[in-house]
């Protein structure tokens, strides 16, 4: 036999034996999956539910349902309609239920508007995960929690605005637990900066997805506007899978009652080519992106129709600076927000609170900014809480910090 074919005789009968002795560890590739939590490996001793589920997208007719297993798992929502039999929904796509993962994400559609559910959540866990061979362990089930869909048709709307966490759990439990009660708002919305920079899964579940479980998220639903810090950090690309945005975008715009809500992702606050951003950022095309958008949504008749238009973006568009963040937002925003004479703007990003009336010269319609802790080697910040109320009438705000002191507040009329 020629010494060639010897030597490839050699390698292929190495392969085979090292295949089949489980010996493919040597090679310089992972197998750990990359959603796999820390410390999971000691997981394996039985499933349970890292994070209860929270609300998310929730519209008239539909809402996502997200949770967290330690373990991997199958997984399905049990959803109780009034005068129905129980549905059990999975998340599927191209045919395949999803399967093996660990975060789940299922989107229920065609729910009538205004109504409340009752709802379970059921996880499966997947022992062995073999092309013909599937090995189940322990089936594990939480309920029932409740939710109700949003409504074009009511005459009211309520809701709370948190913004500038930076890895603040307590901002959450205690703000909330103090100044707002169940009941008193249809959702919640974080606007913007709820971490320094985002690291992983740990962080985005002690710092905002656990505390939100135990004050109201498997209940209502929160919006995740994204600021200037979420963009930060070895894990920011990966934080989108732990929330459900419509059309899988940052920017959107929903009805509830009288209000029509419009989203915007204010983006970095630097410019692109900045050093800090090593290249990675691109964030002078997507604001672009998003003033395009924006010229449609104002001439769509759900915007013309509202009786209020609210915006949400992270950092104002004025009274925040002359960073080239503010400046860009300003430039391209603005006049879109003036020309749809929108009623109302609500952000953070400053850690200052304050209240800015509507300016003939500058920007026709009141801003809101909510304060936050302070900035490294500049003193103690102030934390506020904005609570909103709208009617067909009016949209009444007011913004509290710690004691229940209002610090701002507006009354606009229809």
């Amino acid at each position: 036999m020629a010494k060639e074919n010897l030597d490839h005789l050699k390698r292929r009968t190495f392969i085979e034996h090292v295949s089949k002795a489980g010996l493919f560890m040597f090679l310089p590739f992972s197998t750990t999956p990359q959603n796999e939590p820390k410390g999971a490996s000691e997981s394996t001793k039985g499933n349970s539910f890292l994070v209860e589920p929270y609300l998310q997208n929730m519209t008239s007719d539909g809402i996502t349902i997200m949770w967290i297993n330690t373990n991997s798992s199958v997984n399905w929502v049990e959803i109780v309609q009034p005068g129905k039999s129980n549905q059990t929904i999975y998340q599927e796509k191209n045919g395949l239920r999803a399967a093996n993962n660990r975060i789940t994400k299922v989107r229920i559609d065609g729910l009538l508007q205004g109504t409340t559910y009752q709802y379970y959540v059921v996880s499966k866990e997947i022992e062995v995960f073999d092309p013909y061979k599937i090995i189940y362990g322990e089936t594990i089930r939480k309920g029932p929690f409740t939710f109700k869909t949003l409504s074009k048709e009511t005459d009211e709307v309520s809701f709370v605005v948190l913004n500038d966490l930076h890895d603040h759990p307590e901002n959450i439990t205690e703000l909330m637990g103090k100044l707002s009660k169940k009941g008193d708002y249809d959702f919640v919305v974080f606007n913007g900066d709820a971490f320094n920079w985002v690291d992983g899964e740990d962080q985005i579940v002690k710092d905002l997805l656990a505390p939100s479980n135990t004050v109201f998220s498997t209940n209502y639903p929160f919006l995740m506007v994204q600021g200037n810090h979420e963009p930060r950090g070895k894990f920011a690309r990966q934080m989108f899978d732990y929330f459900d945005y419509p059309s899988d975008s940052c920017y959107y715009a929903f009805s509830q009652g009288p209000v029509r809500f419009i989203i915007m992702d204010s983006g970095e606050d630097k410019a692109d080519d900045h050093i800090e951003y090593s290249g990675l950022v691109s964030f002078d095309k997507y604001r672009e992106k998003q003033a395009r958008w924006l010229e449609k949504e104002i001439q769509s008749k759900e915007f013309k129709d509202a009786t209020f238009r609210v915006v949400f973006i992270h950092i104002p568009v004025f009274h925040s600076g002359d960073g080239h963040g503010t400046l860009h937002c300003r430039e391209l925003f603005n006049p879109l927000f003036n020309k749809g004479k929108i009623d109302l703007s609500i952000s953070g990003h400053t850690h200052r609170y304050g209240t800015f009336d509507a300016d003939p010269k500058t920007h026709n319609y009141p801003i809101v900014i909510g304060g936050g802790p302070g900035f490294a080697g500049k003193g103690g910040g102030t934390r506020t809480i904005i609570k909103v109320k709208a009617t067909e009438k009016t949209l009444a705000l007011q913004m509290l910090i710690d004691d229940g002191t209002v610090v701002g507040e507006y009354n606009l009329k229809k």
